[in-house]
């Protein structure tokens, strides 16, 4: 390995966001042209590189608009760009579900409505049930965040709170053929979590995200209680007939992204261990455990020999104990470095692919063998910073945030670590 393991973290991370830009996903799962009309919509980080994909190579007509998050809008000339608020959606959403709604309202069944979904669509296409507003869904949306519920399961409150999520933007687009292309940036890939799908039926139910609601003792307002123990927030189920002429494609997926990042890593001389491209629960908790291997890696040359990476995705979560800056990648990697203990010869990047890590304009962090003892020696504690939440604080203070402005794209977070080789351990400290 030629290459700084700085350098070829980067270079790793760089690539898996190039595998999910829309410009190379989307036209290989253009549909047929239709009879009628071509309508296009769509929402997520990614909807508006996906909308200038398609119009550059797409030669007939067409027309629509898509929602994306704000400072995410690329031009384009047929496909109208609004831009809303993400994580917590605002009225620009609500005013871009409504309008797409009436876009796809009186169509006939020689049209298609081509629908671009990616990552952050549940926020950017929000349309309270009758009964919540919008100022409900903020509020449940801040509990979601800070709940530590899994991306599934708040999808499944959300999808039950909502007037185009859980399949109702299908079957509003009822009686025209409706293909839905998909960047996924959700564990598993199931596209009724991604923007909780709002274009394809819904098996879960109210119960169901009562049940969550419980699990986590999440605060709901009373008259949005009374929505799902009345049943009035079902959504549309899969055997619904109006979804009977629906086609859905995952175009670009974490699994793409991390493929890419091996390559990378085998061109450098390095091999790849791809452990699990939809990889859960508490950040700090994966960050102890995938510390437990790349010491095994480092210490005892098992499973793997050094020098390798390891690569992941998936979606962590974070509860909220402190009141510091940061998001799910800094977290992870804050705790993995606290169980590395400056551990010779690992180097680690964890970052969000569309560019935004928690609710600030950086993607994640990098951290090196003497991380810990930089911190010290700024006075910053690690383990203060952990309790804190303050991932981004902590990394930021020393240089190693990782800062790419808008991706335009969404598959999730990504994380290497990068083994050079077997060494023995350090004198460790204890005041981490």
């Amino acid at each position: 390995m030629t290459t700084a393991p700085r350098d070829l973290l980067q270079q790793m991370f760089a690539a898996a966001i190039a595998a999910a830009q829309p410009a190379l996903c989307i036209p290989p799962h253009l549909p047929a042209a239709p009879r009628g009309r071509l309508i296009v919509i769509g929402a997520g980080k990614a909807s508006a590189a996906m909308a200038r994909a398609l119009e550059d190579c797409w030669p007939g007509p067409l027309e629509g608009l898509v929602v994306t998050r704000y400072g995410y809008a690329v031009p384009c000339q047929r496909i109208e760009i609004i831009e809303a608020s993400h994580p917590v959606p605002d009225a620009a959403g609500v005013a871009a579900a409504q309008r797409i709604l009436a876009t796809v309202s009186k169509l006939t069944a020689d049209d298609t409505v081509l629908c671009l979904i990616s990552g952050g669509g549940s926020s950017l296409l929000v349309l309270p049930l009758p009964g919540i507003t919008l100022e409900d869904k903020q509020a449940i949306n801040r509990e979601l965040l800070k709940s530590g519920a899994t991306i599934s399961e708040m999808n499944t409150i959300r999808r039950h709170l909502s007037a185009i999520k859980g399949g109702r933007l299908a079957a509003a687009c009822h009686p025209a053929k409706v293909m839905t292309l998909l960047i996924s940036d959700v564990p598993g890939d199931n596209p009724c979590d991604i923007a909780s799908g709002p274009t394809v039926g819904d098996a879960s139910t109210c119960a169901d995200a009562l049940d969550i609601v419980r699990r986590y003792g999440i605060e709901l307002p009373a008259n949005v209680r009374e929505v799902l123990e009345s049943g009035r927030g079902e959504s549309v189920k899969p055997d619904d007939p109006r979804l009977e002429h629906i086609e859905t494609r995952l175009i670009a997926t974490p699994q793409m992204a991390l493929e890419a990042a091996a390559k990378v890593a085998l061109d450098a001389g390095v091999t790849p261990y791809i452990l699990g491209d939809a990889i859960e629960g508490e950040a700090r908790d994966v960050g102890k455990v995938l510390a437990g291997i790349a010491l095994q890696v480092a210490r005892r040359g098992q499973p793997f020999a050094a020098p390798c990476v390891l690569l992941s995705g998936g979606e962590t979560t974070v509860t909220i104990r402190g009141n510091g800056r940061g998001g799910r990648n800094v977290e992870f990697l804050l705790a993995l470095g606290i169980a590395l203990d400056g551990q010779p010869g690992i180097h680690a990047l964890a970052g969000d692919t569309d560019g935004v890590d928690g609710q600030e304009e950086i993607a994640g962090a990098q951290l090196a063998p003497n991380t810990l003892q930089r911190a010290w020696a700024k006075g910053i504690r690690p383990r203060d910073s952990l309790a804190n939440n303050d991932g981004h604080g902590f990394f930021g203070a020393l240089g190693d945030s990782i800062v790419t402005g808008p991706t335009l794209t969404n598959v999730n977070d990504f994380r290497a670590m990068l083994i050079s080789s077997c060494e023995s351990s350090p004198d460790r400290r204890t005041d981490a």
